[in-house]
């Protein structure tokens, strides 16, 4: 198959989207959000065939199920984007030179945005509404396991463009195949960016694979530390929150530190997580003390592969920790640097935890739930960017922009 023509024909897409009214490109997103809801049992029936090819128990299952209310979801966080102020054209930096140049910083679209991504259905209409919102053509690759799902959103968003009389290749499905990976890899002086969304493994061979610039979403290796001050009741609601509300999630607790002078509160700490049937791995003298109350069924000494792993599933590291610079100290030689946590009453320790760890986002008795487009009140995300360069956390719309120069003159010439 000639990729090439997908690529070329996004490229030419990109040129109209700048015309679009501000007016349009709403009306667009809300009407989508509207015809997503409607055609429910139509996508559910798609999804359930994706279902069907893999194993309940594999931690991307959860990603990939689809139901009513998650495609309300999906339909509100489009709505939540149109609702949004778009960045488009924002005057970034203002200044006349002595040589009476006029010169402007303006917030301008990336171009072509690739993403790659395994079996999360949602992210097509996430991020067609995100790019579309910003000038941007996406050009998407889903996984094999989401292939129904993705198609049948992809044509409820094309039957929406065609409405409209917009250009359908301002979102481009590439098919699910391999090969089309290969392709969009290689996709240089076509598409501008690419972000991988996905597993560790996914992320790295594209990094390493790449001709276009990259985006890191990476994944989430996540820990909460219970501080020396750590209020009980808070900590029980927030661990059993970060680790049960959605296991499958990047932003899912992994690792629980506690310090050492309330290793007699563990037991109580953690109770909540035997209802939720969370398998624990924990170190010697947290296993010791957890053996009289938790479940035995769910509790492993743990191994040092468990410390640093994502686990996507009930499962979650314990280990015990003699304070703040030990705890520190461990997030630094297992964070992913995506999402990181401490529950404490003492100010001074809380500022230096907020201010010494190097992740996107850091929390202060709060559940590392919360990292995700839409609570952060970004509308909907196109990924968590645990990188440096450009982006870092969750990605909305300013995230999809990059700025350009004008200069404005009357005959200025350089000596």
């Amino acid at each position: 198959m000639d990729y090439k023509q997908y690529f070329e024909k996004a490229k030419q897409a990109s040129r109209t989207l700048v015309s679009l009214s501000k007016e349009t490109t709403d009306a667009v997103l809300t009407d989508l959000a509207a015809a997503l809801v409607a055609n429910t049992e139509l996508i559910l029936a798609e999804n359930v065939k994706d279902l069907a090819k893999m194993p309940i128990e594999d931690p991307k299952y959860d990603r990939l199920k689809l139901s009513a209310a998650r495609i309300a979801d999906i339909a509100n966080d489009l709505k939540n984007v149109a609702g949004l102020t778009s960045p488009l054209g924002k005057i970034l930096s203002d200044k006349t030179l002595e040589n009476n140049l006029h010169i402007q910083k303006i917030s301008v679209p990336l171009g072509v945005v690739g993403v790659i991504y395994e079996a999360r259905p949602n992210v097509t209409a996430d991020v067609f509404s995100l790019c579309f919102k910003t000038g941007n053509v996406a050009v998407l690759k889903g996984g094999s396991d989401a292939e129904f799902s993705n198609l049948s959103i992809a044509k409820v968003i094309h039957d929406v463009l065609d409405n409209y009389k917009i250009n359908r290749n301002v979102l481009t499905l590439l098919p699910a195949e391999r090969v089309a990976t290969e392709a969009l890899l290689n996709a240089r002086g076509f598409v501008d960016v690419l972000i991988p969304r996905g597993s560790q493994s996914l992320i790295n061979y594209v990094r390493e694979n790449s001709k276009i610039p990259v985006i890191e979403t990476g994944a989430g290796i996540v820990h909460t530390y219970f501080d020396k001050t750590g209020d009980l009741e808070k900590g029980k609601a927030i661990i059993f929150n970060a680790k049960t509300r959605r296991v499958s999630v990047c932003n899912s607790l992994d690792c629980v530190l506690v310090n050492e002078n309330r290793l007699s509160d563990l037991p109580a700490l953690l109770s909540p997580l035997a209802d939720g049937n969370v398998e624990l791995y924990a170190d010697e003298k947290c296993f010791e003390l957890l053996k009289a109350s938790y479940p035995e069924q769910l509790l492993n000494q743990a191994t040092p592969e468990h410390f640093g792993t994502e686990f996507l599933s009930l499962k979650l590291a314990v280990k015990v920790v003699a304070d703040l610079t030990e705890a520190l100290n461990h997030i630094a030689d297992y964070s992913s640097k995506h999402s990181e946590a401490i529950i404490s009453e003492d100010a001074a320790n809380i500022a230096q935890f907020l201010n010494e760890v190097d992740a996107a986002a850091v929390y202060a008795n709060a559940s590392t739930g919360f990292t995700d487009g839409a609570q952060f009140g970004l509308g909907a995300e196109i990924g968590i960017s645990t990188q440096k360069l450009h982006a870092r956390g969750p990605m909305g719309l300013e995230e999809l922009t990059s700025y350009k120069w004008v200069v404005r003159g009357d005959g200025q010439v350089r000596g």
